[in-house]
């Protein structure tokens, strides 16, 4: 009897051919058979993807959002200059913050050595727009055009204090690292919309604010214990948008197909023997990244954008890595099916010359972000996408340093903030929760992170107690054991 080498029959069984030809197997084709295609139309239904992943059973209910878009303000705004005006405190401008207000609360380390605490009210004037006459300071003229279209929520809160944790804790959960983050769970739960992108995208930006701002790590949107299939894709300021996303020279597309095919069929034959699920992923993410190559050049290509889409945006929309350009890059990522797109903008961390830096934080970031409301909304995408504005905690009423009257900083103040949402299952036009009259504590209606969370997945047809993970012996999820939904801004 002739000898047939084992590992060369399992070759054979798992080849390219054989493997399309029997349906069996764990390469890409095989995948996208277990776990489900569902083909489905964007806004004016002109454009079929194909969804693909994502939990059997999920959505839990009919969604009123398909996406999300996250605009993530890394550093934290200053609630009062901003969206949360306390016009009385100017009779208290540079008296002590009273300690019935404090009430003993912690301190950041680079105010607990202060001998005096300030209180340093806003030197922005506020006026009411829009036919619900909500209040906006004079920094964001662009979003008192569409304040009708969102929804303040003034009384979020956070368990932490420095910028770390806090910004851990809301990306996934947690203020210790390691978990996955929002737009991780999303990928796992409810999968893609589009084969050839990733269902997480990520795009990072540093404003002309605090230009030595709070770093940002990998880890924010990463999967933590989920596979790894599941992390953002984070897109590069310069050069290609993703590594690699080009041939190198002398390689073209039929040999990258080879040599993909190739590699592919030896990850088969290790995932036989090793039972590794992660192979599977790498399988699968190689392939992905093949269907990128033409994806990719043709989604960040915004030569054929209109003109009048473009202004709308700002000067800055034509340079790549710019919070201006990363907006208009997060409407084209949506309209084309990305599950969840996460803006990180730095800059907002104003511990001094806060009025200098806070104009130059504007100036990049209110135009685009009300254009990119805009923009859904004619494009018909804003009713099925989820917008969120906001940072990871707020900051403090007495000032850090010295206070002038045109002059303060703002130390760290995770007892309330402001966000605002847009779009699909926000109601508009209206404020929700109040802090007292220092901006200093919530007086009604507060809304911790885990609430935020669990609202923004119902949304998306989620229950957040069901969308689980067993690791070590737990089921973890997004919320960990809490979470409220916030009905009252829910359309």
């Amino acid at each position: 009897m002739d000898f047939v080498d084992p590992v060369l029959q399992l070759q054979d069984t798992i080849n390219r051919r054989t493997f399309l030809k029997r349906g069996t197997g764990l390469g890409l084709a095989a995948l996208f058979t277990m776990i489900g295609t569902e083909a489905f139309a964007m806004g004016d239904g002109k454009q079929k993807f194909q969804q693909v992943g994502g939990l059997p059973g999920l959505p839990h209910f009919t969604p009123k959002a398909k996406r999300v878009i996250y605009l993530h303000q890394s550093g934290a705004p200053s609630q009062m200059d901003l969206f949360d005006p306390k016009p009385e405190l100017e009779k208290f401008r540079g008296q002590e913050l009273p300690e019935s207000i404090r009430n003993g609360q912690r301190l950041t380390g680079m105010t607990s050595g202060q001998k005096s605490f300030p209180v340093a009210p806003t030197i922005f004037k506020f006026k009411p727009h829009g036919q619900s006459g909500l209040l906006v300071s004079e920094l964001l003229p662009h979003l008192a055009e569409i304040v009708d279209e969102v929804c303040f929520i003034k009384s979020m809160n956070t368990e932490a204090i420095n910028h770390d944790p806090a910004i851990t804790f809301l990306q996934t959960g947690s203020q210790l690292s390691g978990r996955p983050s929002m737009g991780a769970w999303m990928s796992y739960g409810l999968g893609t919309q589009n084969k050839d992108l990733p269902a997480f995208v990520v795009l990072t930006s540093i404003g002309h604010g605090n230009t030595n701002d709070q770093p940002l790590y990998d880890r924010l949107w990463g999967s933590g214990f989920l596979p790894t299939e599941h992390q953002g894709v984070k897109f590069r300021n310069t050069g290609d948008p993703v590594l690699y996303i080009s041939d190198p020279e002398g390689i073209d597309r039929a040999t990258r197909r080879d040599m993909l095919t190739e590699i592919a069929n030896l990850n088969k034959i290790r995932l036989v023997s090793a039972k590794d699920p992660e192979i599977s992923t790498r399988i699968s993410q190689y392939e992905l990244a093949f269907r990128m190559q033409a994806s990719v050049p043709e989604l960040t290509d915004i030569s054929k954008e209109p003109s009048s889409v473009l202004e709308m945006y700002g000067p800055n929309v034509k340079t790549p890595g710019t919070y201006a350009y990363n907006c208009l890059l997060a409407r084209r990522l949506s309209e084309r099916g990305v599950r969840f797109v996460q803006l990180y903008h730095r800059g907002w961390d104003q511990h001094g010359d806060l009025p200098n830096q806070i104009r130059r934080q504007c100036d990049d970031t209110d135009q685009p972000s009300a254009a990119l409301i805009k923009d859904l909304k004619q494009r018909g995408l804003l009713d099925e996408t989820l917008v969120v504005w906001g940072g990871e905690f707020g900051r403090t009423v007495y000032s850090q340093g010295n206070l002038s009257m045109t002059d303060y900083g703002r130390d760290h103040h995770p007892r309330c903030f402001t966000i605002w949402m847009a779009g699909a299952g926000i109601k508009k036009g209206m404020s929700y929760g109040k802090t007292d009259d220092y901006s200093y504590n919530i007086v009604e209606n507060p809304v911790g992170v885990h609430d935020l969370h669990a609202t923004i997945l119902n949304i998306l047809g989620i229950d957040h107690t069901k969308l689980t993970f067993r690791y070590q012996g737990r089921d973890f999820r997004l919320t960990d054991v809490s979470g409220e939904l916030v009905h009252a801004v829910m359309a």
